[in-house]
């Protein structure tokens, strides 16, 4: 099922169960993880992108090794806020990877989460080789901290 908001993805999640955030790039797809708390988004792993059903097939046996209860998507915004092709082929990622779970799926604003990964790898002083390795799924843990923060906001203005 895909949630909208995160107010409907936090209603949907079980109880102390991981998250997954996902980055979604032309060629590769980041991957991070939360621990059970969904206080701290974990980068894990890069997949190199073939085809749709292989990609998922890694995805769902992630999720499965990990337990994990729901998927966060990086969506592309432009920078006005606006939704172009890469917005709409990441809502087509959704509605596909949809059709082969029961976890609900639901949408983060990643603009800058990039910028944000590679400023970090640099402060660290990976070399460009290295930060090519690690860049999508640091991206991705960006993502997925920010969608945890946000969830914890929501629930403690419960």
């Amino acid at each position: 099922m895909i949630a909208e908001t995160l107010e409907t993805f936090a209603g949907l999640l079980p109880p102390r169960r991981a998250i997954a955030g996902l980055d979604l790039g032309e060629k590769t797809i980041g991957v991070a993880v939360s621990d059970t708390s969904r206080a701290i988004a974990t980068p894990l792993e890069t997949i190199r992108k073939t085809k749709f059903t292989a990609d998922a097939r890694r995805l769902l046996e992630i999720a499965a090794h990990r337990e994990i209860a729901g998927f966060v998507l990086g969506l592309p915004r432009n920078m006005d806020g606006s939704e172009g092709p890469r917005c709409q082929a990441t809502r087509a990622f959704a509605r596909n990877l949809a059709g082969l779970t029961e976890a609900p799926i639901t949408f983060w604003d990643e603009r800058l989460s990039t910028v944000a990964a590679e400023r970090a790898l640099l402060e660290a002083d990976t070399s460009r080789a290295r930060r090519r390795e690690l860049i999508d799924h640091v991206a991705a843990g960006y993502i997925l901290q920010g969608a945890l923060d946000r969830l914890r906001h929501l629930g403690s203005a419960a």
